[in-house]
């Protein structure tokens, strides 16, 4: 049954009763309309929507809709306590929260959360989390998390953890961490540790630590340590250590130690020792040590080389190069298999060596 009032000029149109069918076919309504009608333009007033079509303008509700949820509503979708629509486009508040079974597009505000089963394009708060099972872009905040089963680009805080399915670029926050499935890039800072599945890029801050299942370019700080299985370059600094599965290029600092599967280049310090089978640059630690090795090093208790080559200077407690030198070794106690430079300290060899195999403070050689 239907029936229109006459109110200050405009036309409300009351539903007396729930529709059984509706469609997007039935006509939009103007102005107002109070009931579950499903086209509006202008204010539409229900208490909870069933097969909702197109609002263009204001959807208010007290409850989320029967399922399946469908419609869209560009403009406000207003829940009082909650809300949600297909799609939501514009803005979307809640005093528990707004969603969308497919997407929302805008301004999103809810008390408990905010959230849609595809993409979250804008900004979304909600008082506990903010999530999207596609990509989420924009700003998002969550007193508890953020996060996405596909993508995410840019703000996106979360109090206990970001974190995505997929790639994450651009400022994440996450009060004990933040992380991806797959590549991550921008600034990432984590309570606890930040972490991805893939390629890091950018600067990461964990308090524990900052790992990459692929390669790591850029900043990496972490409490513990900074660590990824492919590669790692730029400045890392690790509480306890930092390594990687295949090459560190840059300045990496460690309290314990630094160490590469296959090469560390630039500057390494490590508290206890530094070692991968390549070294090349400038190393110190207590013990450090590789296979070939061209670098400066300082190392209080050893500098070891086995079975392969060391060029230029060592200074150690011993100098154990089990294999060539070329260049200068200064400890208390220096052995070279073979000898193309010098070797100063308490006592000298050179194992290969015709003349003068063993000597104190200064041997040579050439070869």
């Amino acid at each position: 049954m239907r029936f229109r009032l006459p109110l200050l000029g405009l036309s409300l149109a009351v539903a007396a009763a729930p529709l059984t069918a509706q469609s997007d076919s039935l006509p939009a309504r103007p102005i107002l309309s109070i009931g579950d009608y499903p086209n509006v333009n202008g204010l539409r007033l229900n208490f909870r929507d069933d097969h909702l079509g197109v609002v263009n303008g204001i959807n208010a509700t007290i409850w989320t809709p029967y399922e399946p949820i469908t419609g869209r509503v560009t403009g406000l979708a207003l829940g009082l306590p909650a809300t949600a629509a297909g799609d939501v486009h514009g803005i979307g508040a809640g005093i528990f929260g707004v969603g969308a079974a497919h997407d929302l597009v805008g301004i999103a505000v809810g008390g408990i959360g905010a959230g849609a089963g595809g993409k979250v394009h804008g900004i979304a708060i909600g008082g506990v989390g903010v999530g999207a099972g596609g990509n989420l872009e924009g700003a998002v905040i969550g007193g508890v998390g953020a996060g996405a089963g596909g993508n995410a680009t840019g703000l996106i805080v979360g109090g206990i953890g970001a974190g995505v399915g997929g790639k994450l670029h651009g400022l994440v926050i996450g009060g004990l961490g933040a992380g991806a499935g797959g590549d991550l890039g921008g600034i990432a800072v984590g309570g606890l540790g930040v972490g991805a599945g893939g390629n890091v890029r950018g600067a990461l801050l964990g308090g524990i630590g900052v790992g990459a299942g692929g390669n790591f370019t850029g900043l990496g700080v972490g409490g513990i340590g900074v660590g990824a299985g492919g590669n790692v370059k730029g400045v890392m600094i690790g509480g306890i250590g930092v390594g990687a599965g295949g090459r560190v290029d840059g300045l990496a600092v460690s309290a314990i130690g630094v160490g590469a599967g296959s090469l560390i280049h630039g500057i390494a310090i490590g508290g206890v020792g530094v070692g991968a089978p390549r070294l090349e640059g400038g190393f110190a630690g207590l013990v450090v040590g590789g296979v070939d090795v061209k670098a400066i090093v300082i190392a209080p208790a050893q500098f070891r080389v086995v079975e392969g080559h060391f060029s230029g200077v060592a200074v150690s407690a011993s100098n154990y190069i089990k294999g060539s030198q070329h260049g200068l070794t200064i400890g208390l106690f220096n052995y070279a298999r073979t000898l193309d430079g010098v070797q100063l300290g308490i006592i000298n060899i050179v194992a290969d060596a015709k003349e003068h195999a063993i000597l104190p403070l200064i041997n040579w050689g050439s070869r």
